[in-house]
């Protein structure tokens, strides 16, 4: 059973649509954790960098889910936005030892919780903070206050250190979401039946 099968079944709610998106810099792990996500059965044996987008889907008795895997490549980044507004919750991937690119990773992320889609929405979003496992990864903590994230005071957050090759931190970083997404049920926000 996948990551996100076992997600919906904790819920135990009626069937609904969540739509995520799977969103971050190129290189930065994320088909490789929808991959993690996906049943053992159907995960890839090879990954490759995304082009454009990915759509993957993932049933369960009470969630349908539907994970977009958007590229990170700088001339894709456009279409990120075409899909906000629809969008139920958001993973954020961040290379930890990409420390180069950490202020573009920012500005991608600023440009994200600025527009108009997602600024007037309580969406959850959780941070991935991948490849903890390489030498000059730094902590969830600093890739934290890299980017800043203490000041998104108006959605709720996580941040996770994770290795998604191996798919460590991936089940902490689903659970905090699966409260997230069953408390926006609760509240009947931005999810619809």
């Amino acid at each position: 059973m996948g990551l996100l099968d076992k997600l919906t079944g904790w819920l135990g709610l009626k069937k609904k649509e969540v739509n995520v998106l799977c969103l971050g810099l190129d290189n930065s792990g994320k088909t490789t954790i929808i991959n993690q996500l996906k049943p053992p059965n159907t995960q890839a044996q090879e990954i490759v960098p995304t082009i454009g987008f990915n759509i993957e889907k993932f049933k369960s008795s009470s969630l349908s889910f539907t994970v977009f895997d958007m590229s990170g490549q700088s001339r894709y980044r456009n279409l990120w936005e075409h899909y906000y507004k629809e969008s139920h919750a958001i993973i954020f991937v961040i290379d930890s030892s990409d420390k180069l690119r950490m202020v573009v990773a920012k500005e991608e992320l600023d440009t994200l919780l600025n527009h108009e889609d997602i600024r007037s929405k309580r969406i959850p979003v959780l941070f991935f903070a991948n490849k903890i496992d390489l030498q000059d990864a730094m902590s969830s903590v600093k890739v934290s206050q890299m980017l800043c994230l203490e000041n998104i005071k108006d959605k709720p957050w996580h941040i996770c250190a994770s290795n998604a090759i191996k798919g460590e931190g991936l089940q902490e970083g689903l659970d905090w979401l699966q409260d997230q997404i069953a408390q926006s049920f609760e509240n009947n926000e931005h999810i619809n039946d």
